[in-house]
């Protein structure tokens, strides 16, 4: 995209390239989203930035009108596999505040030098500068949403000290800190119980959160997992214990109701933390578990001019491809999945929760447990797993794996080696990985030919369903294929609940 286009786009106030760029404006000393409501600025005065910290090294501040900060993430992040894309999504995921540059540089295998370089030749900002305008939109969400003392705010949305956080909100966003807070009625803001915030959840385009609300109360793990009926009618929420960085929380998210605009640009959110420092973290995690961050607009662009899935595409736009909050929980429910229904699966996950997950002090309607870590797990009594010897032996060897780090599978790890290393592990296959490349990795371009609900939704669409024709048809979904998983097995579910089972890669456990 050269700046004539992105001019374009910001002339027709196009939100669907919001979080894609950033445009500053020479005259006003401002930086915008591409859908500002303000007056055009002309093309002349206009510099486009690939980032918000990029605009703010170059000196601009925080439009006040369309709060640049709070737009969706670039899809980039998500979906690139490359040193930047990982880089981004350990940023995004509060690595840099937490192990500082030299950790992240080290998670990626390279040397800060070089990270620094990479970065600010690509975004115009390095790894320092991109912490911080996540730091000020945290800071700035407190601020505005709740009631807490400013001090105690600065700490929690990881600024070192009080001046560094005083400094930044005044470059960013013009403001003091009070004067930022004075924006929004008192009446508006919260006074926080045990760390309780609300907050809205950006995304763009379409959203279809019924697809994404089944989905995940399908698979819902009895004690850490729950869907139930949300406050406004029709309005369902998902609900889940998670385990952070510093401590743990309860979340939130509600779904659109049937009578609300799928474009509307937000779900509402809510988290109960008990160390406000993890708020990043879990917001970050969140967005990642509904892929809010994701473009639907090309998705179905592609996919709804196949002949295959097009009609399917017309008649919900807006599916999205579901990350996790936990890549090891994922991996690990994904094992417990092989070769019985979800339905079994789901009591099994719920089952070891409870015996070695760590329990909430206090149980939160359903919610009453941490899902187990996966060392907790590699040294489970085996009396504990109800499964073959050979899931049982693929299991434990997984969760050892991920425990002293052979196996990685965090926003930073290069896919094509994360790949090989599961494979190296016993009972572990192609679906298993695929799976996980598509859920836990963010690959939105994965297709699994063997899969049940896939073979299902072919079927069901007039197609043939055997894993080789599986894999000729899906040729012309790249480079969204793990969309188009998601709409066979919608289409799969349709007709008959998911209860089927996966595939055979436990025949690669039995043989090993």
């Amino acid at each position: 995209m050269d700046d004539d286009t992105r001019y374009r786009a910001v002339d027709s106030r196009d939100a669907r390239f919001d979080g894609v760029f950033f445009t500053a404006v020479s005259t006003t000393g401002i930086y915008c989203r591409p859908s500002c409501p303000a007056v055009t600025p002309k093309r002349v005065n206009c510099s486009f930035y690939p980032t918000a910290a990029a605009a703010q090294g170059a000196g601009y501040r925080a439009c006040r009108r369309c709060r640049p900060d709070s737009v969706p993430g670039s899809p980039e992040w998500n979906h690139r596999a490359d040193l930047v894309g990982r880089a981004m999504r350990l940023i995004g995921d509060g690595v840099v505040d937490r192990e500082g540059v030299a950790g992240l540089a080290d998670r990626l295998g390279y040397s800060s030098r070089q990270l620094q370089r990479q970065l600010t030749a690509e975004l115009g900002a390095g790894p320092l500068a991109l912490a911080r305008a996540q730091r000020a939109q945290a800071a700035r969400l407190l601020l505005q949403t709740t009631e807490l003392p400013v001090t105690e705010i600065a700490f929690a949305a990881g600024f070192a000290s009080v001046r560094q956080f005083n400094e930044t909100v005044r470059e960013v966003y013009d403001r003091t800190p009070s004067g930022l807070r004075a924006e929004v009625a008192a009446g508006r803001r919260n006074t926080v119980r045990a760390g309780s915030i609300s907050l809205r959840l950006a995304y763009r385009g379409a959203l279809d959160s019924e697809h994404l609300i089944d989905f995940l109360a399908l698979r819902a793990v009895p004690g850490v997992e729950e869907v139930v009926t949300g406050a406004q009618p029709g309005v369902r929420t998902y609900r889940r214990t998670l385990a952070l960085p510093y401590g743990h929380a309860v979340a939130e998210v509600d779904g659109l109701g049937p009578a609300t605009d799928p474009r509307r640009g937000w779900l509402d959110c809510r988290l109960r933390l008990t160390d406000l420092r993890d708020l990043t973290t879990a917001v970050y995690r969140l967005r990642a578990l509904f892929d809010l961050d994701a473009d639907p607009d090309a998705v179905d662009t592609r996919l709804g001019a196949d002949p295959v899935l097009g009609d399917l595409v017309r008649a919900r736009p807006g599916i999205r491809s579901p990350g996790h909050v936990d890549p090891h929980e994922l991996a690990v429910r994904a094992v417990l999945g092989q070769q019985v229904s979800v339905a079994a699966a789901r009591t099994l996950a719920g089952r070891l929760a409870d015996r070695y997950g760590v329990p909430l002090a206090e149980p939160s309607g359903g919610l009453r447990v941490l899902f187990p870590s996966v060392a907790a797990l590699a040294g489970a009594e085996p009396g504990d797993l109800a499964m073959p010897q050979s899931r049982r032996r693929a299991l434990t060897g997984l969760c050892t794996a991920l425990a002293d780090g052979t196996v990685r599978l965090d926003g930073g790890v290069d896919r094509e080696q994360a790949e090989a290393a599961l494979l190296d592990l016993p009972g572990i296959g192609p679906w298993t990985v695929g799976y996980l490349r598509m859920r836990a990795l963010a690959d939105p371009d994965v297709f699994l030919p063997t899969d049940a609900g896939v073979r299902h939704g072919l079927l069901r669409l007039g197609q043939a369903g055997d894993p080789k024709a599986a894999a000729a048809i899906a040729q012309t979904w790249a480079p969204w294929r793990s969309y188009a998983v998601h709409r066979l097995w919608s289409t799969a579910s349709a007709v008959n609940p998911a209860q089927g089972r996966t595939t055979s890669d436990s025949v690669k456990g039995e043989q090993a």
